[in-house]
């Protein structure tokens, strides 16, 4: 609003210096920009309620890596935000007799970037714009149709997004909300991180005996 008045009222101290031809040329170029002030502004809103979203979905305690403070807490790394599973570290080595006689389901890694479960290893996605290892490639509605199918670019033949993505719930939010994530995550640095692909689960020790 306060953008509006002030273009207003420098539009109308420039118009009464001007000719009438100059008066319809100026007025045609102040409206163009403040037009674009207009989207540049509804813009910046997108992301910011993208951000906020990604924040609060927590989406970086498994796609950024981490850092590890004093006490050796992780904690994400900002210079690699949203880049997925680092490509130089090894992954969650297991056979499913190892998670039973640990008597657990599911294991990770310190970064919480790689998962080994019943499904196998996943690692989490590099989500920044990178064209040759993020999603710079995809489109709005590719993005959209991943989370709401659970199919990688959202193509109906695609490889199922493994556990522990909670694409059921995130597939959820308005396509509003989806829009404005997708428009946060075009505007962080691009970071080139070739994450490695699912690994298939192994057979049972004793079934390879």
């Amino acid at each position: 609003m306060k953008r509006t008045m002030i273009l207003s009222a420098l539009l109308g101290i420039l118009l009464a210096a001007c000719s009438p031809r100059d008066k319809q040329q100026l007025s045609t170029s102040t409206a163009g920009i403040a037009g674009a002030s207009d989207v540049l502004a509804e813009k910046n809103t997108l992301i910011e309620r993208g951000k906020y979203l990604v924040t609060t979905s927590l989406c970086h305690d498994c796609h950024t890596p981490k850092v590890f403070g004093p006490q050796g807490e992780p904690m994400p790394d900002s210079t690699r935000l949203l880049s997925g599973h680092p490509a130089e570290l090894s992954y969650p080595d297991w056979t499913p007799a190892d998670l039973e006689k640990r008597n657990i389901i599911t294991s990770t890694n310190p970064m919480l970037t790689a998962w080994a479960g019943p499904w196998g290893v996943s690692f989490t996605a590099n989500l920044t714009p990178d064209t040759s290892t993020g999603i710079g490639e995809w489109t709005e509605e590719s993005f959209i149709q991943a989370l709401r199918t659970g199919k990688h670019q959202g193509q109906p033949n695609g490889r199922d997004i493994l556990p522990p993505m909670p694409w059921q719930f995130i597939g959820q939010m308005t396509d509003d909300d989806l829009k404005a994530v997708w428009s946060y995550l075009r505007s962080i640095p691009a970071t080139k991180n070739q994450v490695p692909f699912p690994v298939p689960p192994r057979a049972p020790i004793a079934a390879a005996k």
